[in-house]
């Protein structure tokens, strides 16, 4: 098992995880999480700024453990949110 950081504004959720889950059983966790229904979700290794595969694994895509993932949401326009992470108390962006 291994956990990742999934960061979106001001929140963080921890994921548990097996390297061997699918991008989309990821997403099918972070709905229960977030509200956010698995097909607005894009989830982006924040490392490569790699847009994750949902077809592909974990391991497939070299999402290790402690990994920091931003999720960005489809707006109602279908274009995709830029990456929004603050840290709590703060509007300012930070990379990782």
């Amino acid at each position: 098992m291994i956990y990742i950081r999934v960061k979106r504004k001001k929140s963080t959720y921890f994921v548990h995880c097996d390297p061997d889950e699918t991008i989309l059983e990821v997403k099918a966790k972070l709905q229960t999480l977030s509200d956010s229904p698995i097909h607005t979700q894009r989830l982006i290794l924040l490392s490569t700024h790699q847009v994750l595969d949902d077809a592909r694994t974990l391991a497939q895509q070299k999402v290790g453990n402690d990994a920091i993932i931003a999720m960005t949401l489809r707006k109602s326009t279908g274009e995709w949110e830029d990456i929004d992470i603050q840290r709590a108390g703060s509007d300012s962006f930070y990379p990782d």
